[in-house]
């Protein structure tokens, strides 16, 4: 039996990141992995065994601290993305029965909507255009 290259080991090294990767799910494995592949490819290349260790620790912190600005980047910049209820809020409808503090009907996205006025001394007739407030229910606040 020969005498296993150091690059063998660097790539063992580099599968056995990836077994916890695939199981947890945790991307520092990953960069990990690859940082050990790196230093497989110093090796076949010569490189000695300080170079090897140097490229397998900068290349694994630098690959975590790209993807961590990244991704922290992507999860504070939460799309602005509304759906249901929270669509309707803010736009215009369209006055179909009159609307006061209590009752009245609004064409709202298209549809018929029970409405009410958030102020309740303000009255809107048939035909004026209302801002949505709000949504109660199946009751669109409009104002």
């Amino acid at each position: 039996m020969g005498v296993v290259n150091a690059w063998v080991w660097w790539l063992a090294a580099a599968g056995a990141l990836g077994i916890p990767l695939v199981i947890t799910a945790m991307p520092e494995f990953g960069m990990c992995a690859i940082g050990a592949a790196s230093a497989a490819v110093v090796c076949g290349f010569g490189g000695g065994i300080v170079a090897q260790v140097l490229v397998f620790a900068v290349v694994s912190v630098a690959l975590v601290a790209v993807v961590r600005v990244v991704a922290n980047r992507q999860d504070t910049t939460a799309p602005n993305l509304r759906t249901g209820v929270e669509a309707l809020k803010g736009r215009q409808a369209l006055v179909v029965e009159r609307v006061d503090g209590r009752t009245g009907r609004v064409k709202l996205g298209g549809e018929i909507w029970s409405a009410r006025s958030l102020d309740t001394a303000r009255v809107y007739e048939a035909g004026q255009e209302v801002d949505v407030v709000d949504i109660e229910g199946a009751t669109a606040v409009v104002l």
